[in-house]
């Protein structure tokens, strides 16, 4: 479930975002030099296309967290536990982004599988952990951790 809520918190960043980008610089340049250039107009609707993907893949390469990921305390890792790579993150984000549905009917598998691990994350070796939430004063210095723990939905 947190999983799907976290992909819903994306959204919704990922829809006040993407319309700024592409109507903003636009309006702006529209506003002071009257309308702008088709080739204006057509690169911040490429740069728009992409964000979602530049998004996702980003977020899981460097982090392993999106907002979504952040809010709800998880994040995307290989099946060995370490960080997602580079390829595998833009692999992940794309055919995430360009079959949806199937992303979302993938998510299924998690109620059989013993890592709760989704199809996409069987397919792309990927799991999704839980992250330890870390108090701000811990007086047992061995009680912190940046370790992932178990899997979670």
């Amino acid at each position: 479930m947190s999983r799907l809520v976290a992909i819903v918190v994306d959204g919704m960043l990922l829809t006040v975002v993407v319309p700024v980008v592409v109507l903003g610089p636009p309006q702006m340049w529209e506003s002071l030099a009257g309308p702008p250039p088709s080739w204006f107009l057509s690169c911040f609707k490429l740069l728009g296309t992409a964000l979602p993907a530049v998004y996702f893949a980003l977020a899981w390469w460097t982090t392993g967290q999106t907002l979504g990921g952040m809010v709800l305390g998880i994040a995307v890792r290989r099946a060995d536990g370490g960080r997602a790579g580079l390829f595998r993150s833009v692999l992940r984000a794309v055919i995430g982004l360009l079959l949806a549905p199937l992303w979302f009917a993938g998510m299924l598998v998690v109620l059989s599988d013993v890592r709760r691990r989704a199809l996409h994350d069987v397919l792309f070796g990927t799991v999704v952990l839980r992250r330890p939430i870390r108090a701000k004063a811990c007086p047992d210095p061995s009680a912190r951790t940046g370790e992932l723990d178990a899997p979670h939905p």
